[in-house]
């Protein structure tokens, strides 16, 4: 039986919108039309690839499979397009980021939609764990990454180093210091993000290797947070020197005693880095980087 396209498609489209109205709306299409060719995929195979809820649509563990292999497809389209129509893409298309920190990202997008005012967005932020993964199931075309990768499928290419610095409520005890040694956190409470980001494997290695062990550790999950927390006498909050704001009531500290520097990346797909989107947007985050 040979597999229907515009099910297939369908199907793609309402998984990445997670909505019918909305993939609808992206393809310009009506809802029942879009509904009947989803439907109409189901019913030949006797399967269902979503479970429906009124207006929620979740896929099921079939549908989930079958999304990892549309977005594989529907990107080789997209590039096998992109690579016939050359630098001409650049006067319309999406992008899709994934980042560890709006940081990180948003000058380069700025940058971008000022040189290319036809394109469009759409922007991410996870742990770096998340990060990797978004590439690697072809979520994202680009993303921006602390994690530094080996693997032969993505194109990675170093953009700069940071290091990690503690920050402190105004009220906290160790608030008169400018930096302290890493030898000050035992005892101490800790704001961490969590598990999956390189801000906490980082420090967390540090302070195993010396042989450091913190009072109680506050997991939350994201950088809003931390700063909350800390804000609120919760602990010590610890993060990227470029993605400290400071603000009344917090305290920035430098940490001694170890190497806190991590690296930041830009990466990709390996098959896709020669796209035109892809390429501008390595060009102009190296650019910015320098």
């Amino acid at each position: 039986m040979a597999i229907s396209y515009s099910g297939l498609s369908a199907f793609h489209a309402v998984a990445e919108a997670q909505s019918f109205t909305g993939a609808a709306r992206t393809r310009n299409v009506s809802q029942p039309t879009l509904s009947a060719q989803v439907r109409g995929l189901e019913d030949a195979y006797g399967v269902r690839l979503f479970d429906r809820a009124g207006r929620q649509v979740k896929l099921t563990p079939l549908g989930q499979s079958l999304f990892v292999i549309t977005a594989r497809l529907f990107a080789a389209e997209d590039e096998a397009q992109s690579l016939l129509a050359g630098s001409r893409t650049l006067q319309r298309g999406h992008l899709r980021i994934a980042a560890d920190s709006a940081t990180h990202v948003m000058a380069t997008l700025a940058r971008m939609r000022e040189r290319y005012p036809g394109l469009t967005f759409s922007l991410t932020i996870g742990n770096s764990s998340e990060v990797v993964d978004q590439i690697m199931d072809f979520a994202a075309d680009v993303a921006i990454t602390a994690r530094a990768n080996s693997d032969p499928r993505i194109y990675s290419i170093k953009l700069r180093s940071d290091d990690l610095i503690a920050f402190v409520s105004d009220q906290h005890e160790l608030a008169r210091h400018e930096q302290l040694p890493i030898e000050a956190f035992a005892g101490q409470d800790i704001v961490l993000r969590e598990r999956g980001s390189i801000t906490r494997e980082v420090f967390e290695n540090r302070l195993s290797v010396a042989g450091i062990k913190p009072a109680n550790l506050l997991e939350v999950q994201s950088r809003e947070a931390v700063r909350e927390a800390v804000a609120f006498g919760f602990g010590i909050g610890v993060v990227f020197a470029a993605e400290f704001r400071p603000e009344a009531g917090l305290k920035r500290i430098v940490i001694t005693g170890a190497e806190f520097d991590v690296g930041e990346y830009v990466v990709c797909r390996a098959e896709r880095q020669r796209l035109p989107l892809v390429r501008s947007f390595f060009e102009m985050v190296q650019d910015l980087a320098r």
